[in-house]
């Protein structure tokens, strides 16, 4: 049974900076592509980044210079590392992956940036 597992959320000021990471368990190959996206309260869920197994990414224009995504394909983990929070970064952000046809998400953990 695949898994994503989110950890990292939680409550920072504006301007600071979080680590999320992913995991990915239940599955023999790397995922395809890996990647987060957010939801905040009242809107639709949006992309953050994608990361392909190459290494190849795609950034929401709203995180690009603030937000970095990496993964390992060993330990079939994507991290995100988001700096100079803003509030409007607030939400919960779900990881995503692409397992040969077939795409999951996490439960999601919640970022919650104050002014």
């Amino acid at each position: 049974q695949v898994q994503l597992v989110e950890s990292g959320g939680g409550l920072v000021q504006a301007g600071g900076s979080l680590r999320l990471s992913c995991v990915a368990s239940g599955i023999i190959f790397s995922p395809n592509t890996m990647g987060w996206y957010r939801q905040a309260p009242g809107k639709q869920r949006e992309l953050v980044v994608t990361i392909a197994r190459s290494g190849n990414t795609n950034y929401a224009d709203s995180v690009k210079g603030r937000f970095t995504v990496s993964r390992d394909n060993a330990k079939n983990t994507v991290y995100l590392q988001m700096n100079s929070l803003k509030p409007e970064d607030t939400g919960v952000y779900y990881c995503n992956a692409d397992v040969g046809p077939v795409n999951f998400w996490g439960q999601g953990t919640q970022v919650t940036v104050s002014s």
